[in-house]
């Protein structure tokens, strides 16, 4: 459990903001958890301080993945049981997480008190250079909530064609619901056997979104198949730190590299995001 005293306001202000990044599928079983909390490893490798946020509500499974039991969760922080402080955990790969409130309903139900407790409480993020949202999967109102309010959203898929449609399906609720779209929004391809492959499910998604939504998607990169993958899950390891030379690994690097070749706006970071949030 990380310890904190009362210079965080102090060690706030220098520092630069926050870099917030959702990460969200249409539909669940595509490895959405797995590629958030791998591009998690990969940035802490590159020196950076890392927040891995369970945003799934319903049904947390950040801390299964990497094997960790946590005490308490989001659901505490949001009923004022518990400080970020006290429910931030650190792990053994070099990142911090904050468990999902698994059971718990919509952001937009909490009470004035709650609310505020709430922005005042995700404050505390704001010393990590990366904040890695793991959002449910579908399109619930708290995933278009946290994806609205972030720098980049990344939208996971696979070539299955249901996994294909259900990707369009999310980034066409994006378009539609969230007001002055300014967000950057990727798309990744996971579990793909080629690199024809993964360019063409990104190709056709793209495609469809520019024609019929006018709205750009960038191919961010894709995932190869690799049976380290699901070693790790069962093994309840990060599959970078199981296999770091492996096919899944380094196709996680090079999407990292990429997402730092993209500059993102001005004024960005945990203000913006929670200003986006939760409004004025």
């Amino acid at each position: 459990m990380r310890n904190k005293d009362s210079s965080t306001q102090t060690e706030r202000s220098p520092r630069q903001e926050s870099r917030i990044i959702s990460v969200s599928s249409g539909k669940g079983g595509v490895g959405k958890t797995n590629i958030a909390i791998n591009l998690a490893l990969a940035y802490a490798k590159m020196g950076k301080k890392v927040i891995v946020l369970d945003a799934d509500l319903g049904l947390a499974n950040v801390n299964v993945v990497l094997g960790v039991i946590p005490r308490y969760n989001l659901y505490h922080l949001i009923r004022q049981q518990k400080k970020m402080r006290e429910i931030i955990l650190d792990t053994a790969y070099g990142i911090q997480i904050v468990a999902g409130a698994s059971g718990f309903s919509k952001i937009a139900n909490l009470s004035e008190e709650e609310r505020r407790g709430f922005i005042e409480e995700l404050y505390e993020l704001s010393t990590a250079d990366i904040i890695i949202i793991d959002t449910s999967a579908g399109v619930s109102n708290n995933v278009l909530t946290f994806v609205a309010a972030s720098d980049d959203v990344i939208i996971v898929t696979t070539p299955e064609p249901t996994a294909i449609t259900d990707a369009y399906g999310i980034v066409k609720i994006i378009a539609t619901e969230i007001d002055n779209l300014d967000l950057g929004l990727k798309l990744v391809v996971n579990r793909v056997k080629s690199v024809t492959e993964g360019r063409k499910v990104a190709e056709r998604v793209i495609n469809i979104a520019g024609q019929f939504l006018n709205i750009k998607l960038d191919y961010l990169g894709f995932v190869y198949e690799d049976p380290v993958v699901q070693n790790a899950v069962i093994r309840q390891r990060p599959f970078l730190t199981l296999d770091p030379k492996g096919k899944a690994s380094i196709c996680i690097d090079h999407i990292v590299r990429r997402l730092e070749n993209i500059d993102f706006k001005e004024g960005s970071g945990i203000s913006k995001f929670l200003k986006k949030l939760f409004g004025p």
